[in-house]
């Protein structure tokens, strides 16, 4: 009996209808969920439309499509996102078979009939596979948020460590790079509401660097670079990096300050 609750759920695919029923009677009394098919066509789609299914249980010699090709087929429509495994029963043991479906990642293979218990443990064995890959995946993507997050905090912080530092002049501001060029445009108006290091990026955007350029520059990661190009972008009501671009040309400036004094 499956002490633990079932993490999946099992496609149980065979041409012949007892078997398929057996087989589910069989697990479902063990504490799993079966989704029986007795066609390759009618698995793909039950595949599809249900995502917790994670093991599929499948004879090998289907007369649409054999075991191994129902397996590729699946691997194609799970991709790299979905995680699940395969286990083969055959009526002969053919040694290529056996090869081939080993190759392609197929996890065990049993002879009919099937040995009920022996089944179970092999389900057993998979589960606990795909328990671990789950709580790895998990983890993975939990590290991430959680860099992602560290990242945000720290320049969150340089941020009000900017913001709390007394006003300079620009001959008291050496690293300015406005203070370096007297001749530099005054700034839209519009930027004077982003904080020091979204304004940074913004001016290193309207250079036409690439967010892989502005991460060296500034000593921060892309996805850092991407969070405050967003940003700076909803808060300027602008929607793309041309257009950023474009304000912050010094044409624009020039341009602005025309209209300013003909008004």
């Amino acid at each position: 009996m499956n002490t633990h609750p079932a993490l999946i759920k099992i496609l149980v695919v065979d041409d012949q209808p007892l078997i398929v029923e057996e087989l589910c009677e069989f697990l479902e009394s063990s504490g799993y969920r079966c989704v029986p098919c007795q066609t390759s066509r009618e698995a793909i789609s039950a595949f599809i439309a249900d995502p917790l299914i994670g093991l599929v249980l499948c004879d090998l010699h289907m007369p649409d499509m054999n075991g191994i090709e129902l397996t590729q087929h699946l691997q194609k429509v799970a991709g790299k996102q979905r995680v699940f495994e395969s286990i083969l029963l055959t009526g002969r043991a053919d040694k290529q078979d056996v090869i081939k479906a080993l190759r392609i990642g197929i996890a065990d293979y049993y002879q009919k009939p099937v040995d009920l218990n022996e089944l179970l443990e092999g389900i057993q064995r998979q589960e606990q596979i795909l328990r671990e890959q789950h709580k790895s995946n998990q983890l993975g993507q939990l590290n991430q948020k959680l860099q992602y997050l560290a990242e945000s905090i720290d320049d969150l912080y340089q941020d009000m460590e900017y913001a709390r530092r007394p006003p300079q002049s620009s001959a008291e501001n050496p690293n300015n790079p406005s203070s370096n060029d007297s001749t530099c445009p005054q700034i839209p108006s519009i930027f004077k509401q982003l904080s020091p290091r979204q304004l940074d990026v913004a001016k290193l955007v309207s250079k036409g660097q690439t967010n892989y350029q502005i991460a060296c520059d500034l000593g921060i990661t892309e996805n850092t670079v991407k969070l405050y190009v967003s940003q700076v972008l909803r808060l300027t009501h602008m929607n793309n990096r041309t257009q950023l671009a474009l304000a912050l040309s010094p044409n624009a400036s020039v341009q602005h300050g025309r209209q300013t004094a003909g008004s």
